[in-house]
């Protein structure tokens, strides 16, 4: 399979490495696009050979390259591409949101109709170890008839903050966080589900970014962006792109092509998506969802509760259990190796010593004590502890329990991999580039999956703006 590239920015990197390392044998990139060629001229080095570089006023040429073209582009440019590859009859591969509009999603969902090639969305969410395992648990019906849900999301002011200074700082570029972030989320909501969203209702608001709430708090005079600003190293809210060699070659040394600026100040003018999220979503199937995304948080990660016929069950996930002020760039914006920060530690139940004057409480006593939760840490003297402490306290913390009425709680184990949210970076491009082969949890997502989950965000941008509910219709394709 010959593989041409659109976009060339740090997302790209995932895919690039793929076929160069173990999915080498699935294919071979044999064109770039971008409307940046110092960005190319990055992945050309990296590829290690001579490879065709285009504009994208020179696509449609690529495309007669290529077999198959992976997208990832600035979001509201995904429509354009991947349309014209479906038309071309070829394969796409296309990074969530798949696109940032209702009319994207009609051109798209009308070219893949059309078309003989085949569309892929990755929803790499759908193959962390842990959802997989919620997923399983809910087919099986392990709480009977999903009734409800209840889903937060933070994102911490590494990663949050990290939205308001590039491009998807403008609604234009991004559709807001409602699409380009909550599309991962309400994705996995429909696929847990295997329903439809039907009616959305949302508030939403801009309370802690930008210029308008940095005077409000009294930060005044602030840079326009981080390179040679006089808070560089101290505000934790400057970024200091020069100090990561791969953000500095993709972006500053890039600027002087195209002006984009990838350190722009949070807190500075142009800021116009929002930071603090509030939906109310109804499904095909009478389910109810209560979802919201908070942006400025001090800690990051999600909760997720389903409530049921039979049960509850509820997923407890911290990706980032605290912010270090000097950690201005996220890891997950570069090409730093983050699987010793993200490693799973399993989380038990405080029990007294055995024998102890504490232990000698009836059953119904200590079945029904509060219950303290701590992370497993290895044993003192062990290989494993001796990591330093910004390591440990980085490492993702999940907890999986099951609640079966009129039974004790079970913790559920979750198995997870090496590499990105628990080995299913490495699922996901299995998938990708050799198939799905019969995965019974489905988690390839297709153009119906994409336009699903952007069009509930876009319902809920209009429901936010006008103040009144916005239905759905064809299977949650359609805006009503």
């Amino acid at each position: 399979m010959r593989y041409a590239f659109v976009g060339l920015g740090h997302r790209a990197q995932m895919y690039v490495d793929a076929l160069l390392g173990e999915w080498r044998d699935a294919g071979t990139i044999v064109a770039l696009c971008d409307t940046n060629r110092t960005r190319m001229n990055y992945y050309v080095e990296r590829i290690g050979r001579q490879v065709p570089c285009f504009s994208p006023t020179e696509f449609d040429k690529m495309l007669e390259l290529a077999d198959a073209v992976i997208v990832t582009t600035v979001d509201a440019t995904h429509a354009r591409y991947v349309c014209a590859a479906l038309d071309a009859g070829r394969d796409v591969i296309v990074e969530k949101p798949l696109t940032v509009d209702a009319e994207g999603c009609a051109a798209i969902a009308a070219a893949a109709e059309r078309s003989s090639g085949k569309l892929i969305v990755t929803f790499n969410y759908r193959y962390s170890p842990r959802n997989s395992a919620v997923r399983r648990l809910l087919m099986e019906g392990a709480i009977g008839e999903v009734t409800s849900v209840h889903f937060e999301w933070t994102l911490d002011t590494i990663h949050g903050a990290d939205y308001f200074r590039r491009w998807h700082r403008d609604r234009a570029n991004s559709g807001g966080l409602l699409v380009h972030k909550s599309t991962h989320h309400f994705d996995l909501v429909n696929w847990w589900l295997g329903a439809a969203p039907e009616l959305v209702f949302a508030q939403t608001d801009l309370r802690f970014y930008g210029a308008e709430n940095a005077k409000k708090r009294g930060l005044e005079e602030r840079p326009e962006r981080g390179q040679g600003a006089p808070g560089l190293g101290t505000d934790p809210f400057i970024l200091d792109i020069s100090a990561d060699p791969r953000l500095k070659r993709l972006y500053l040394d890039a600027e002087h092509e195209d002006g984009y600026i990838r350190d722009q100040d949070v807190f500075g003018e142009g800021v116009n998506i929002d930071d603090n999220m509030s939906v109310l979503v109804r499904y095909d199937n009478r389910t109810i969802l209560t979802y919201s995304l908070h942006a400025h948080a001090p800690w990051e990660g999600y909760r997720v509760a389903f409530n049921g016929t039979a049960g509850r069950l509820e997923l407890d996930v911290v990706e980032r259990a605290w912010t270090s002020p000097h950690a201005a760039i996220d890891p997950s914006a570069t090409g730093k190796d983050r699987e010793r920060d993200h490693q799973t530690q399993e989380r038990r139940t405080v029990r007294p010593e055995s024998g102890s004057s504490r232990d000698q409480r009836g059953p119904s006593e200590r079945d029904h004590q509060t219950q303290e939760r701590r992370t497993v840490r290895p044993e003192s003297g062990s290989s494993r502890d001796q990591r330093g402490p910004s390591e440990r306290d980085h490492q993702t913390q999940e907890r999986l329990t099951l609640h079966r009425h009129w039974s004790r709680p079970e913790e559920v184990p979750i198995e997870s991999g090496a590499g990105g949210h628990g080995g299913g970076d490495r699922l996901l491009l299995n998938d990708v580039f050799r198939g799905p082969d019969n995965d019974p949890l489905a988690r390839q997502a297709g153009y119906r999956d994409g336009i699903r989950s952007v069009l509930t965000g876009v319902a809920a941008t209009v429901s936010a703006t006008t103040g009144v509910p916005v239905h759905l219709v064809d299977d949650g394709t359609r805006v009503g």
